[in-house]
């Protein structure tokens, strides 16, 4: 017996026998272990149909459920250095850049794109927790930063979904700084008047958190979405005492003041149509779900866009069914 017998062979014939199966086909709630056929999922945006559970999004999916018939153009962003620190822990930091670009098809933790929603244009920025973490580092910060200017010079509103665990270790100090860079651009977009809208989602954490996810005009946030600056258990443990039951979550925050609204993720287009065409004194745009019912309670002449924004606030969008689940995460 020799090294082909024992590791050739079986290599060969493990590779002739393997079958082509995809994975993942049903996947689990974690509040309520329902098992979901994972299309179904996905045609649910990612949201459980019985228990309302809000599962990870993609940054494309995301993308492509926000945007007018899922058209949308991404803007290309700016090139930061690689690895300024030579960092490296149990890898070299340019070793897992390529691992995270490999497995999300992106350079970085946040999108940028434009398109129409309900025909209006506005610029749009996601964070992709799926690329570590959705930490910010300089190419996030960047890229966000990128996207204010887009919305400045195009005139349109800017909206943030977030999603991170917060600052990029790797980066050190220099990932500190895209906190003060991201407020003065959110500044100067407030400066010229234009919206800016930021939808917290699950989790958004750390300096995040502490910049730019807490400077919208107005802050939505999915259900049940964890939110805050340092952990629960950390909180915990400096303070000596039991934190509230639900603390850190949407809807917690949105009892106490934190949080504009909670808002379901099939209402979210809706919702920030009408709450953009309000911050902007447009006139009521009837293409949103919710204007076409104020318009029909009301005479048309007196529905304004704070009535659209109300609405639209429990209403589903028109291509989706109109009783969508209660989410149940708050604890």
């Amino acid at each position: 017996m020799n090294w082909i017998d024992n590791v050739v062979r079986p290599k060969i014939r493990s590779f002739l026998n393997r079958r082509e199966v995809e994975d993942n086909l049903w996947v689990k709630c974690p509040e309520t272990g329902e098992m979901v056929f994972h299309r179904d999922l996905e045609a649910n945006q990612w949201v459980v149909p019985n228990s309302g559970y809000h599962m990870k999004i993609k940054a494309s999916d995301r993308l492509a459920s926000f945007f007018d018939d899922g058209h949308y153009t991404k803007l290309s962003l700016p090139s930061v250095p690689l690895d300024p620190l030579k960092f490296r822990d149990t890898k070299r930091y340019t070793d897992r850049l390529k691992e995270y670009r490999t497995k999300t098809g992106n350079d970085d933790s946040v999108i940028i794109a434009q398109g129409d929603l309900y025909g209006s244009k506005v610029t749009v920025g996601v964070q992709d927790f799926d690329f570590m973490g959705g930490s910010l580092g300089m190419a996030a910060g960047s890229a966000i930063i990128t996207g204010l200017e887009a919305a400045l010079n195009d005139r349109t509103a800017f909206v943030m979904f977030v999603a991170s665990g917060g600052a990029r270790m790797q980066e050190g100090i220099l990932s500190l700084m895209q906190m003060p860079r991201t407020t003065v651009a959110v500044q100067r977009l407030r400066e010229a008047g234009l919206p800016y809208i930021v939808v917290l989602t699950n989790p958004t954490t750390g300096g995040v958190t502490a910049s730019y996810a807490m400077l919208g005009d107005v802050h939505l946030a999915e259900p049940g979405a964890v939110i805050g600056f340092a952990g629960a258990r950390v909180i915990e443990q400096t303070i000596r005492e039991k934190l509230p039951k639900g603390f850190q979550r949407s809807e917690y925050l949105y009892d106490h003041g934190m949080v504009d609204m909670v808002v379901h993720r099939h209402n979210l287009r809706p919702t920030i149509g009408s709450l953009i065409g309000l911050l902007t004194k447009a006139p009521v745009n009837e293409a949103i779900p919710a204007a076409r019912q104020a318009a029909a309670a009301t005479a048309a002449a007196t529905v304004t866009m704070r009535d659209v924004a109300v609405a639209a606030e429990g209403d589903g969008d028109d291509d989706l069914l109109a009783n969508t689940p209660v989410a149940g995460h708050a604890e």
